[in-house]
């Protein structure tokens, strides 16, 4: 099992430093989650949270993730990189291939992309996307950014998506891996037909075992139309358990391939102080990290 420290919500002068300290403390990765922008009055509702309400506040510091990443990479030596999710469905697919190719191509073997939907109709009517069609345009996106980053000269004629023969470069090398969300079951197919692994929200281990029991379930009903076998698909998320190897190992035996993580707020300290965030990412390390690696 891997872990991954997640970013969300952490002020931008802390990004760097709280990488290098993950990396120091024995961490796999570091994950930036996304919110383009926080409307004072929101259509619909939250859906990871009982009450249907945002749980962050309003001058919540989020940043870009594909500003942060390369940041992030410039100062650490190993750490992978990704997001928990870009909100795919929110852009052009060849914009964002640009994007992710550029930095695999500056940190090769340390980027990975996770890739999601977004739930909120504002930022579709602001960005002029179209929500209703979210869901079959993330198919097609994901379509068009593998064979663009694959390299060479493509072409693709889409329902959404058209173009002729080009190339895009510098080209991904290795292959940048993509991890699909979304809890429902179409998400879930999504992220078994086009999908390096699924990648999800935070849940306790009940809804764990919920999620990973109709991951196996539609694995069988897809069959050989799944894009990668059982043994190499990834499984992430937030788990809302205790941080110890008990509780970790119980994830791994689900088939929880990597934990994504703020130590923070397990310890009681104050989860805004530098000194408390730097202590807490040390100490999941010590008693969660090397220990499960010794295992």
């Amino acid at each position: 099992m891997r872990f991954s420290l997640a970013l969300a919500m952490t002020q931008p002068g802390r990004i760097v430093a709280l990488s290098k300290a993950a990396e120091a403390a024995g961490w796999h990765g570091v994950t930036m989650p996304e919110s383009v922008f926080y409307p004072e009055e929101v259509s619909a509702k939250y859906p990871y949270s009982a009450d249907g309400q945002r749980f962050w506040p309003s001058d919540a510091d989020w940043v870009d993730p594909w500003v942060a990443i390369p940041a992030i990479a410039a100062s650490t030596e190993r750490l992978m990189l990704g997001t928990n999710v870009t909100k795919l469905a929110l852009r052009h697919p060849l914009l964002m291939a640009k994007t992710v190719g550029s930095a695999a191509a500056m940190f090769p073997g340390r980027i990975e992309l996770g890739v999601g939907l977004s739930w909120i109709p504002e930022e579709f009517a602001w960005l002029g996307q179209d929500m209703s069609t979210r869901g079959v345009r993330l198919d097609e996106q994901v379509d068009v950014m593998r064979k663009v980053l694959a390299g060479g000269w493509v072409e693709h004629h889409g329902r959404f998506y058209d173009f002729d023969r080009m190339r895009m470069d510098p080209a991904a090398e290795p292959s940048v891996p993509i991890h699909i969300g979304g809890h429902s079951n179409a998400g879930l197919r999504r992220a078994l037909l086009r999908g390096d692994g699924w990648i999800g929200a935070q849940g306790d281990l009940a809804a764990v075992r919920e999620v990973i029991g109709r991951l196996g379930e539609l694995r069988e009903q897809l069959g050989d139309d799944v894009r990668v076998p059982a043994e190499r698909f990834e499984v992430k998320l937030t788990p809302i358990v205790a941080p110890t190897v008990d509780a970790m190992e119980e994830l791994a035996a689900l088939g929880v391939t990597e934990v994504i993580t703020v130590p923070w707020y397990f310890y009681g300290d104050d989860p805004e102080d530098p000194k408390a965030q730097d202590e807490a990412v040390a100490r999941f390390g010590d008693e969660v990290i090397a220990p499960m690696a010794k295992r």
